[in-house]
């Protein structure tokens, strides 16, 4: 459980059109999966599908249509995550104007999003630890050539990043 903001004018009425948020990272099969499908768990923990929306979706083409990778599976499901019903995708330059938040695993995503990006909608894009700054890193680390346990840091890494996301969105939107 962590603590959602209310904002000293009061709280707003609900909004009528969803929150979307984009997940981003190289190929889509570890981290912007990983991502995705735990952020999914708590939006739909705290009854927020209604009003937010989560994908993934990857800088590159290299694994279009696969699922995660098995480790990244594994890893999560461990902590009551499913990630197979997820596919890789390729961002498109019009996700960046249908997404709220369009959120970089590391600085190198960040970089390639920017530079595709539609003008106007630069802000919506960040490194997805911004929402973890007590944490003083940038980028979620690639766990792809690493060890399994790789994975588990990832996870570790998602999980505090997603509750200041879901804090912010509370914050800004609902």
């Amino acid at each position: 459980m962590f603590p959602f903001f209310k904002k000293k004018d009061g709280p707003r009425e609900r909004q009528s059109k969803k929150i979307r948020v984009l997940f981003v990272c190289t190929g889509n099969i570890c981290r912007s999966p990983t991502a995705e499908g735990v952020f999914q768990r708590m939006v739909d923990q705290f009854g927020l599908s209604e009003v937010v929306e989560v994908d993934s979706a990857g800088t590159q083409d290299y694994h279009v249509g696969a699922a995660p990778d098995r480790r990244a599976q594994q890893a999560a499901l461990k902590r009551g995550v499913d990630l197979s019903r997820l596919r890789a995708r390729e961002v498109e330059r019009e996700d960046l104007k249908q997404f709220d938040y369009i959120l970089a695993m590391d600085q190198g995503h960040e970089r390639y999003l920017r530079n595709m990006c539609p003008r106007g909608n630069e802000h919506k894009i960040k490194l997805f630890l911004e929402f973890a700054p007590h944490l003083h890193m940038l980028d979620v680390p690639d766990p792809y050539y690493g060890a399994d346990d790789n994975f588990e840091t990832v996870l570790d890494l998602v999980e505090v990043a997603a509750k200041g996301l879901l804090a912010d969105i509370q914050w800004r939107h609902l």
